[in-house]
């Protein structure tokens, strides 16, 4: 197994990620229960979107507190590539992999829609087949997608070069538009869009390219041919 994707007790998007990275990009990809330790043979960890554990008390706080977050930090600290997609975001928000809060969306509705982000670091695992500001057709759905930190922390995500995406319209009120960031490392990234839902031509109304380019820097970083 090559990557990992983590299911969680309401996690909805595990398969449609497994079957992006094994049947559309050939990676070999497994899933992993939430309670069961990370497989020794694991290249890169994907935490998947959903409503873990409901999201009772706040979204991924629960899941945050799972056995298998313990490996996926010390899997983060020796550099391995991390994404955490919608959901995935949100636990490694509350688990302090990423810094910052998702909140509900200032529309206080949960957003479903295909929209654009752009490129703001091309230096991630997930991002270096990028070119800087390029933009990417792609599916967003959720209703805690406001991504929120203060201004101290603001100033230092852009310092560091954290800010990893941006929307390119105003969707959701979040702080400096951001649509997803990383670590100060850069293994670990976290975005509230869907790229699996994104990254097939026949499922994505505008272009597919530029999502599957997250897929493609993956296998860049494994130095998998694509």
């Amino acid at each position: 197994m090559r990557v990992a994707v983590i299911v969680f007790p309401g996690s909805n998007c595990d398969r449609d990620m497994h079957h992006v990275l094994r049947d559309v990009f050939h990676l070999q990809s497994g899933l992993v229960w939430h309670t069961d330790p990370l497989p020794k043979n694991i290249d890169a960890i994907v935490l998947p979107g959903g409503f873990s554990y409901g999201d009772r008390l706040r979204a991924g706080v629960i899941a945050a507190h799972s056995p298998v977050i313990k490996d996926v930090k010390k899997m983060a600290e020796r550099g391995m590539p991390i994404l955490g997609v919608c959901n995935g975001f949100q636990i490694l928000v509350e688990s302090g992999l990423l810094p910052g809060a998702l909140l509900k969306n200032t529309s206080l509705s949960y957003i479903c829609k295909w929209t654009e982000i752009i490129v703001k670091n091309n230096k991630t695992p997930f991002t270096n087949r990028f070119k800087l500001n390029q933009r990417i057709p792609i599916a967003i759905a959720n209703g805690e997608g406001r991504y929120y930190a203060d201004d101290d922390t603001l100033k230092q995500l852009q310092k560091n070069n954290q800010i990893v995406f941006t929307y390119a319209e105003k969707i959701n009120g979040a702080s400096l538009d951001i649509a997803g960031i990383c670590n100060k490392e850069g293994n670990v990234v976290g975005m509230m869009p869907h790229p699996e839902r994104s990254a097939e031509q026949i499922i994505n109304p505008r272009d597919s390219k530029p999502a599957s380019l997250i897929f493609e820097s993956l296998l860049n970083t494994l130095g998998v041919t694509a």
